[in-house]
């Protein structure tokens, strides 16, 4: 494919950053002593920070990058119930009655982020669009089908069947066979959202600080230490809420959390007439392949955003945008001719269990793992946390210290990854 998929300007930055880049560095070196320690100024940390700096404790919160440069300004602002295990899935792990209760933190992160962005008062573009979640083969429609007959008392999706003949309503392409509408799902603009909650967060008195790494986290009598690109920090409580970039500074949980590179590119202008053909009703699309892919109109309605994991190891946003455009191309031959404006890339964090986890030992907390869907898990439950760490009652969760397991010989680098990849390529294709 020839250098014309990419606009002459194009740029490897997230088109979200056009209109909220992140944040530039706070100068200084940070404070010897604080209350609560945070590492990592994404939506987790920046949630914590909120509840404890308004709780009265004295919040720091540290990013080796400018805040906002991880995923937190680069997912594709899809917002959904965000928990991907099933009822009985989670049920032989956990028990049938606590599943339940997991299942509901998913509903319940949903919902909260829409009354959290409403009483905050931030302009973030969040809009209730609804989610068309496609059957990529027949089998998988039945699937579908069957599972939204099923689902539990109470946690009900409010969803419909769209079978084959009507996905056209949904989504123009063939590629496809029916799906499933959720129309509870929301889209956001995930950059305004960020700064949103890095504004309020300075306003309650957190201090946040860019280019300020950790490099060592360790235990004394009474505190913890912990080593900075700016200087040495001794604080009551550390929260890790570094997800798909947790460093070397605590092995324990850079074992338990797998970075997984999310690719997304985002077309020059189409138009809204020639958008709002491709995709009628206005909502994000999914779709049911084990490597994913999931797209939908920029807020403006001009572009089309696009996403998915397209190599079987990390590569750079100029190699993925090339395969990017030639999948999403493939899905609709009218794109063939457009351009690339913008291709980029985030880490996501993922679990063994495909479980968001939030912990604390030792006064050492964490919240991470949201497997590709913490839009609104990640900012729930860094509420949650901070609500922890001031001994409220509300920051109890389903989720809380469940067990967090690595695998023999993982480390950080996950080498299985391009394995595992292919494989569910191979199942995608072949297998139901």
């Amino acid at each position: 494919m020839s250098n014309q998929v990419f606009h002459p300007d194009w740029r490897s930055v997230p088109y979200w950053h056009e209109a909220r880049s992140p944040v530039e560095s706070e100068p200084g070196h940070p404070p010897a002593t604080c209350d609560v320690a945070v590492i990592g100024a994404g939506y987790t940390g920046l949630g914590v920070a909120l509840q404890t700096a308004r709780g009265g404790r004295d919040t720091l919160v540290l990013d080796a990058g400018d805040p906002g440069a991880g995923c937190s300004t680069r997912n594709g602002g899809l917002v959904s119930t965000s928990i991907k295990p099933g009822l009985d899935e989670l049920a032989s792990r956990h028990g049938r009655e606590r599943a339940w209760r997991i299942l509901a933190e998913g509903h319940n992160a949903l919902a909260w982020l829409q009354t959290f962005v409403a009483d905050e008062g931030i302009d973030c573009e969040l809009r209730v669009s609804g989610r068309f979640h496609a059957a990529h083969n027949p089998a998988r429609y039945d699937k579908l089908a069957r599972a939204l007959e099923r689902e539990p008392t109470g946690l009900g999706s409010g969803g419909w069947v769209v079978p084959p003949e009507e996905q056209h309503a949904e989504v123009a392409t063939e590629a496809y066979h029916g799906g499933i509408v959720y129309p509870r799902h929301a889209v956001v603009q995930p950059a305004s959202l960020h700064a949103g909650m890095l504004t309020r967060a300075r306003e309650s008195g957190a201090r946040v600080l860019g280019s300020c790494a950790v490099h060592n986290l360790r235990r004394d009598a009474e505190h913890w230490l912990l080593d900075t690109a700016g200087g040495r920090v001794r604080a009551r409580d550390v929260v890790i809420a570094t997800n798909g970039y947790t460093g070397a500074f605590s092995s324990w949980h850079r074992r338990r959390v797998i970075p997984i590179g999310s690719y997304v590119i985002a077309t020059e202008p189409m138009g809204t007439d020639f958008i709002g053909s491709l995709i009628p009703g206005g909502r994000v699309i999914t779709d049911t392949r084990r490597v994913v892919y999931y797209y939908r109109p920029s807020p403006d309605g001009q572009r089309l955003i696009f996403g998915g994991r397209v190599s079987l190891s990390e590569t750079d946003p100029e190699r993925s945008g090339r395969r990017l455009h030639a999948d999403m191309a493939a899905l609709f031959p009218a794109l063939g001719r457009a351009r690339i404006s913008h291709s980029w890339v985030g880490f996501v964090g993922y679990t063994f269990d495909t479980l968001a986890h939030i912990g604390s030992r030792d006064r050492l907390h964490y919240a991470l793992g949201y497997c590709g869907s913490g839009v609104a898990m990640a900012p729930y439950l860094g509420t949650r946390l901070g609500q922890k760490i001031l001994g409220h009652a509300e920051g109890a969760t389903a989720l809380d210290d469940l067990p967090l397991h690595g695998r023999p010989y993982y480390t950080g680098r996950p080498w299985f990854l391009a394995p595992s990849l292919l494989w569910f390529r191979l199942l995608d294709r072949f297998a139901a």
